[in-house]
């Protein structure tokens, strides 16, 4: 397939593994980039959100040579300014530090980076836009969800597919949960953590006090709570918390939330963290 002018003009032949021009994608099983402010998004549709999306945007493009014609009419709409490296397989391997099976990569920042939004001091004290986030999550109307300890990549991927499948506003994670923006947790997500508004690295006394603030109704989801599910009716502002599956949410934050239970047979302790979610959003979607 030939591939139009103006895109085969666009691409950048990498030859050597080690050149200095795809230093972004070297190693990033190990390394974490979030840390540095940039992050690595991997495959076609998790590409397709990012060029979509609001708040974030893509650096640079690391394609597998073989995947460039079938990517013809996604790379039509990235950037011009963005820089398109191509290279055979054991080249990209190699940089990457192992097989990249899919073939697609990209290096993305966050636009909204370092920005600070304003009266933050009754939040704790943090100049990370909390506040903000809760009121337009709230103005948005459906669910948010609040994770507090998911230090597992996979299920705090899979909580951002099941929010963004049943409607949920947004999500809000603690500092002790495992950041959105890493590689397998954006792959799980299948691209949706960078569509879905997300607020991360609050504790969790900010966190309660912001949803307080912003009017929100806490519904804290726990084996023992206290209302069964099957009463729990739609409505605006429902803030769905949830804990790690080996310690559950704080007694703290459970003691001062309304606690929700799903029905299960008898003998089985609980569900997995995203399944929760998914079951609870779903029955407040189909009921909405």
């Amino acid at each position: 397939m030939t591939l139009p002018p103006a895109l085969a003009a666009r691409l950048v032949r990498i030859d050597d593994a080690a050149d200095i021009r795809i230093a972004d994608y070297r190693d990033i099983r190990d390394r974490d980039l979030v840390a540095r402010g940039g992050f690595i998004a991997e495959g076609t549709v998790v590409l397709d959100h990012l060029l979509r999306s609001g708040r974030f945007r893509p650096t640079s493009l690391f394609l597998l040579k073989s995947r460039v014609a079938g990517l013809a009419g996604r790379l039509a709409l990235v950037p011009d300014d963005v820089p398109i490296f191509v290279a055979e397989g054991p080249v990209m391997d190699r940089a990457a530090g192992f097989a990249i099976h899919r073939g697609v990569l990209a290096h993305a920042v966050d636009r909204t980076a370092g920005r600070i939004e304003g009266d933050l001091a009754k939040f704790g004290g943090e100049a990370d836009g909390l506040s903000e986030f809760l009121a337009r999550s709230r103005r948005a109307g459906g669910p948010l969800v609040v994770a507090i300890g998911l230090a597992n990549h996979d299920n705090v991927g899979a909580l951002f597919r099941n929010a963004a499948a049943f409607g949920a506003s947004g999500l809000v994670l603690d500092g002790a949960s495992c950041h959105p923006l890493y590689r397998k947790a954006i792959r799980v997500s299948v691209g949706t953590a960078l569509t879905l508004p997300f607020h991360h690295g609050a504790d969790v006394e900010a966190i309660w006090r912001g949803l307080e603030h912003s009017g929100h109704r806490p519904l804290a989801l726990s084996p023992r709570g206290e209302t069964d599910l099957a009463a729990v009716k739609p409505g605006d502002g429902l803030a769905l918390c949830l804990g790690s599956e080996g310690t559950g949410l704080p007694e703290e934050l459970l003691a001062r939330a309304e606690t929700v239970r799903i029905p299960m047979a008898p003998g089985i302790d609980s569900l997995n963290v995203a399944t929760t979610a998914a079951i609870v959003l779903s029955r407040l979607y189909s009921a909405a």
